[in-house]
């Protein structure tokens, strides 16, 4: 019904009545709230759907006012001859509400936020941004922030407002491009999104929020207002010694994990979240087997779990899946009170392109390019971000920041450094732009990376930052100061695909391909490196660890214990998946747990022993470790026998007994083979792949050999040895 009443110079002229109602009025701070106007101070409020509103004082309730209705469109208001703070009693058809007036409230963020947000220098985003529980003028609430520039208009809509986008708009601040609005009394655990209208007038999809730090169980896609953080810290000791926990010289063996395929829970006897149940099984069993740090598939909530977590769009809200984010806060303090790190896989180079995230998120290319030559990754169908806006940099900066410091997590492993690198990533000619000097360098990612791991060095003493990064890139490990990328560790992607290639092949055919295992060498210490076996190396048919051996089943344990040990034993940081500690049989499937059963094969638990007792050994012995990424730490003494596929090295720490590793990769025994050392008198066998606990044949030297003055390969002296079958050996100078 048409309001037909004779209109008072104070009410709301009729076309801006009728835009509060179509929800198209793109200022209602302009139109709700208090109003001073010649005839006194007029209150106004748009509530649809309520049969009554008084304004009432807040201090003592007496109603100050009746807002009249203006027709049935939901619009309230009328004049008030007291200027105390007040707040609106609602009443709706079966119930009644009082909750103070959204437009009552003058601005929420500060200049400085705003300043530094636009120079890409906000690196507490996470408490900024997003939905913030919050208590203004006595009142508390949630203050709701997001950037969307180019935007006409941003309502926040949610299980508060009964997901009308016409009662909750948010007033704009000029010049950072940001949309803030206070909302009295909303509560924890609601759900919201943002209803955007795009520079056209064209409406958005509804969009979550970009800065969210909680979001409700996929498929479904809303943001959640998060539980206030009250987690006391018991990790003291851990972060005051994490430093030269993780230094290049400390011993580091990393057990990748995707956690919702680890061990899947009894569902009948499950109590509390996914991060409970970790803490109950996964954290013990890290200490059995003696790896020093934990690194979780990216568990940033992402629409799709077949993506692992690899194509993100929550960047600030730990997956649903797992639980409640506070969940998080315990697991990674029971981690650190039983003294291992946990590192996080972290995806800023792309990001999908599902419409309730960041694409073309005010109705512009925001986060994104907008060439697709720039700004999109066939090979996973989604977008690139635009490193060269300050605001993106500085949103992703944050974000990291987020995960180190709120989370206290050790470090972040950067997914696809590579493709961030080059502007022609997997691109053909014309399918990309150069950049300004004509070359395929993508200088704003560089200066993204350098920028992104000073920030860390800075702020977060003692984490690391570790790039997956497949090609020749110099100094990715080196520091911005010297011109590099400034991260601690980089994945020694050829390495892994070189000695797998290897292992692959039947022992017989070896001595044709034995570069593979030599060549990593050369480039050893280029950078600090990190030896992955990882979960890509299991998946797309690419079969199991132990699938990949040949031979009948004793050969493809004992190839796969012979290549545990010398992987321990080479120079580097250690990583292996989940499940190849076990020697799983089948491909990982991301829906299945992993084969315990299979443990009660001799077989299969003699791998399992292999990797603890290696783990161990490389924590307890120097010249395993302390070296790993300096020269010294390493000698070749046989790595020419392509005949007999025999490979021995030398490891040194700095002032500790150095440890010689041999490697015999063919199922044929030697005896009285003789390798060169540098020191007279005992050497301890310390390991032996071979040994019947581990499931091998038991061929080895008794325990120890004495070394002769006879010299050989460029040593002084030299022991003559047993080689096992297909099998690594340590011995360690005990003279």
């Amino acid at each position: 019904m048409a309001d037909v009443r004779l209109r008072h110079s104070w009410q709301l002229d009729l076309e801006s009545a009728r835009a509060v109602a179509r929800g198209t009025h793109d200022n209602l701070f302009a139109a709700l709230g208090p109003h001073d106007t010649q005839d006194g101070r007029v209150i106004r409020a748009f509530l649809p759907g309520a049969t009554r509103v008084e304004a009432v004082r807040r201090s003592d309730g007496d109603v100050l006012t009746v807002l009249e209705p203006r027709g049935e469109n939901g619009l309230f208001e009328n004049l008030i001859h007291d200027r105390a703070p007040y707040r609106l009693r609602v009443f709706w058809p079966d119930t009644v509400q009082e909750t103070e007036d959204p437009y009552s409230f003058g601005l929420l963020l500060g200049d400085v936020d705003l300043h530094l947000f636009n120079e890409g220098r906000h690196f507490e985003l996470a408490h900024c941004l997003g939905a913030q529980v919050v208590t203004i003028d006595g009142v508390t609430g949630v203050r709701f922030a997001v950037w969307a520039p180019n935007a006409k208009r941003v309502a926040v809509v949610g299980d508060f407002n009964s997901w009308d986008r016409r009662r909750h708009a948010m007033r704009v601040r000029h010049g950072a491009g940001i949309w803030e609005l206070f909302v009295p009394r909303v509560a924890p655990g609601s759900r919201y999104k943002f209803d955007i209208v795009g520079p056209g007038g064209n409406q958005v999809p509804w969009k979550a929020d970009p800065v969210a730090r909680q979001a409700e169980m996929p498929p479904n896609t809303a943001s959640v207002i998060p539980q206030p953080d009250h987690h006391r810290w018991h990790d003291d000791v851990w972060m005051a010694e994490r430093a030269k926990r993780q230094a290049p010289n400390a011993p580091i063996t990393i057990y990748e994990v995707h956690l919702g395929s680890w061990l899947k829970p009894d569902q009948r006897n499950r109590s509390g979240s996914l991060w409970d149940f970790a803490i109950e099984r996964l954290v013990p069993y890290l200490v059995d087997m003696g790896f020093t740090h934990v690194e979780l598939l990216p568990i940033t909530e992402h629409p799709f779990g077949g993506s692992w977590g690899y194509q993100p769009l929550g960047m600030f809200a730990p997956t649903a899946r797992f639980g409640p984010p506070d969940g998080l806060l315990r697991f990674v303090d029971a981690l650190h009170s039983a003294n291992i790190g946990i590192i996080l896989d972290w995806v800023p180079a792309h990001f999908p392109t599902d419409p309730h995230g960041l694409a073309r998120f005010d109705g512009t290319a925001l986060y994104e390019h907008l060439d697709p030559r720039e700004g999109f990754h066939r090979d996973w169908n989604t977008l690139i971000y635009n490193f060269g806006r300050r605001e993106v940099q500085g949103f992703l900066i944050a974000n990291a920041l987020y995960w180190l410091e709120h989370f206290h997590v050790d470090g972040l492993r950067v997914d696809a450094v590579a493709s961030m690198l080059y502007r022609d990533y997997s691109r053909q000619a014309g399918e990309w732009i150069p950049n300004v000097h004509g070359g395929r360098e993508n200088l704003e990612a560089l200066g993204f990376l350098r920028h992104l791991n000073a920030v860390v060095v800075e702020r977060c003493p003692g984490a690391i930052m570790i790039a997956e990064e497949s090609t020749a890139w110099p100094g990715v490990s080196r520091p911005t100061s010297g011109g590099g990328l400034g991260f601690s560790y980089k994945w020694n992607m050829g390495w892994m695909h070189d000695t797998l290639n290897y292992m692959t092949e039947d022992p017989i055919h070896r001595q044709y391909h034995h570069n593979d295992m030599t060549f990593g060498l050369l480039y050893a210490f280029t950078e600090n490196f990190v030896l992955p076996l990882s979960h890509d190396e299991v998946v797309y048919g690419k079969g199991s660890l132990i699938g990949k051996m040949p031979g009948d089943r004793w050969q493809r344990f004992a190839n796969l214990r012979a290549y545990f040990g010398f992987m321990w034993g080479h120079p580097g940081k250690k990583l292996l998946f989940m499940g190849g500690e076990i020697a799983q049989e089948r491909e990982w499937n991301h829906d299945r747990e992993l084969d315990w059963p299979s443990l009660q094969d001799s077989a299969h638990a003699g791998i399992q022993r292999v990797v603890r007792d290696l783990n161990r050994l490389y924590v307890s012995e120097p010249a395993l470790h302390e070296r790993d990424c300096e020269t010294p730490g390493f000698q070749w003494t046989v790595g020419d026998d392509r005949a007999n596929s025999v490979f021995s090295f030398l490891r040194y720490g700095a002032n500790w007994s150095p440890i010689l590793v041999v490697c015999n990769m063919t199922p044929v025994p030697r005896h009285g083979y003789r390798i060169g050392v540098p020191l007279g008198g005992a050497w301890r066998e310390i390991f032996n792949s071979d040994s019947a606990f581990y499931g091998g044949s038991n061929v080895g030297n008794e325990g120890r050999v004495a070394a002769q003055e006879f010299a050989a390969h460029g040593q002084p002296y030299s022991v003559e040895i047993v080689l096992p079958p297909l099998a690594t050996i340590y011995l360690r100078y005990d003279g």
